[in-house]
């Protein structure tokens, strides 16, 4: 997605890579990659609170939600952002001021996903984490109310890791495939190539389903414009997303 960006934006000299990092080595893997190099990093689970806790510099974003996705180095320092939440609702795509929602999930995420609902003007936010203390602890930080089961709502909002592997199904969630119905719009932040049970089950019954790579799309969309301070070519970037890889 972001080679395909640099290549309609004529930046022939940029690359991006994937960084498997271990979470005991990721403080000092990030803070050394300015020096060789680097422009900027995006972070993803398990890593986005510890992103935010190293930078030197915080966005109002990242720094009201907790938690960054997006790590710029400039001149031996880091800023961190968070563009999960302004993806989000890019993604969304329609205002949801005065509806209501069904967070999954407490971690990096769902703080991202609770704070751009809440600012979006949602009216009653849930939040569901199987740790229910979690979901306490985020809704004391950001607002919302803690569930401990599901509650009908206009939007579900997925942001649990349920769907990233093949052996995890709605026996991870508090929900069960016939539940979907209680919900006008699923958006799920899982992003693979195939469609989750939850957004295949949101499918079949009519709802409104915004998957994660849409999400994914815009989010990263945001991140390379604040490395390259150029305008993403969002079309481009979607196609490359979207396509099949290799096999």
């Amino acid at each position: 997605m972001h080679e395909a960006a640099f290549a309609e934006l004529g930046l022939a000299e940029w690359r991006y890579q994937r960084l498997p990092v271990p979470p005991d080595l990721f403080a000092e893997t990030a803070r050394a990659l300015g020096a060789v190099g680097f422009a900027g990093a995006n972070v993803t689970i398990p890593h986005k609170e510890a992103a935010l806790a190293l930078a030197d510099e915080a966005g109002e974003e990242a720094a009201a939600i907790g938690a960054a996705n997006t790590l710029t180095f400039t001149d031996g320092r880091i800023r961190a952002d968070n563009t999960d939440a302004p993806g989000l609702l890019a993604a969304i795509g329609e205002p949801i001021e005065g509806r209501t929602a069904l967070v999954l999930g407490a971690g990096g995420s769902a703080r991202a996903a609770v704070w751009a609902l809440l600012q979006a003007g949602v009216r009653d936010l849930m939040v569901w984490n199987r740790t229910p203390a979690r979901a306490e602890a985020l809704c004391a930080d950001l607002g919302g109310r803690p569930v401990t089961e599901s509650e009908p709502a206009d939007l579900l909002v997925n942001c649990t890791s349920v769907g990233l592997g093949a052996d995890q199904t709605f026996k991870d969630l508090p929900i069960a495939a016939d539940d979907i119905v209680d919900y006008c719009a699923l958006i799920d932040l899982v992003y693979t190539e195939s469609a989750t049970a939850l957004a295949r089950a949101a499918t079949s019954h009519g709802l409104k389903t915004v998957d994660g790579l849409e999400v994914l799309v815009h989010q990263g969309a945001l991140s390379l414009e604040q490395w390259t301070g150029r305008t993403a070519p969002i079309e481009t970037m979607r196609r490359a997303a979207r396509r099949p890889s290799p096999r």
